[in-house]
């Protein structure tokens, strides 16, 4: 599903028009974001858990040298789905 098929969605199951879908798709993407870029947890409980993650630094290789490099550390974003939606997908 990409986001236009969930803004038909959600517009068709909330009773919304696709213009008010859109814009609560995107406050809601937004504000999800922020937390995370604030470093902050997000918890949909029956849903899951987003939060930010800090990878450090580790050797890896180039695939068009084959020459040795250094992966700086990063943060990333994370899932972990709650135990409602892990228990409906099984």
């Amino acid at each position: 599903m990409n986001k236009a098929e969930l803004i038909s969605a959600v517009a068709e199951k909330s009773g919304l028009s696709k213009v008010d879908a859109k814009k609560a798709i995107d406050a809601v993407v937004k504000s999800i974001s922020e937390a995370l870029i604030a470093g902050d947890k997000v918890s949909l409980v029956g849903f899951g858990t987003f939060s930010v993650a800090e990878r450090s630094s580790r050797p890896g290789i180039n695939p068009a040298t084959k020459k040795p490099i250094t992966i700086p550390a990063k943060k990333v974003a994370k899932f972990k789905a709650g135990a409602e939606l892990s228990d409906a997908i099984n």
